[in-house]
């Protein structure tokens, strides 16, 4: 039995071979998967597949028969993939009809706590910051408002993020860092410097 991998010449005779057979292994997939988009995406993976591995064939094997094994092993993780989408898609469809229960008093509260806060913040930032985080607008809105790119109001919003960030760690110190939601930190602190 000769174990010498396939030359140069072989190689394109074995690509040449599989490129010609691109009508039955579209047929092969297309009869599984039942879609022509999904066969020929899911062929154009086989084929790079086959393309950086034909240097590993031997003389002795038959390319078609291992190309086809290479597509049986792509329809499996195929199916794979769509059986854990589709369980991902009922567990979110799931976690959506539960009820979502809002605590309306904690929410005013930190309002209460970010707003004081955000005093330490530049205005043109806290502008930004109030309109979209706390009134939910639409951020092309309060930039149209402002007289300013979409793009340059997403960089002033990331802007005051930061500096809002930074200012609730000077205010509220520890608390802050980790995620506390006791805004009592803030009773006896001095106000947070302008950032």
């Amino acid at each position: 039995m000769d174990r010498r991998t396939v030359g140069e010449k072989g190689i394109a005779d074995h690509i040449d071979l599989l490129v010609q057979s691109k009508t039955r292994f579209l047929a092969f997939l297309e009869q599984r998967l039942g879609s022509r988009a999904d066969a020929e995406d899911l062929l154009q993976t086989a084929y790079l597949k086959a393309f950086t591995a034909a240097n590993t064939l031997r003389h002795e094997e038959k390319v078609v028969a291992w190309f086809y094994r290479v597509l049986r092993n792509l329809l499996i993780d195929h199916y794979r993939k769509r059986a854990a989408g589709a369980q991902l898609g009922e567990r979110f469809a799931a976690e959506g009809e539960a009820e979502v229960v809002i605590d309306e008093e904690l929410f005013q509260e930190i309002c209460r706590c970010v707003k004081g806060v955000t005093k330490a913040v530049k205005p043109e930032y806290r502008e930004i910051l109030l309109r979209v985080e706390l009134q939910d607008e639409p951020l092309q809105q309060v930039a149209r408002d402002l007289g300013v790119t979409v793009n340059n109001a997403s960089v002033r919003l990331h802007r005051a993020r930061r500096a809002l960030r930074e200012a609730l760690q000077v205010t509220c110190g520890v608390c802050a860092e980790h995620r506390c939601l006791d805004c009592s930190c803030r009773s006896g602190r001095r106000a947070a410097p302008r950032v």
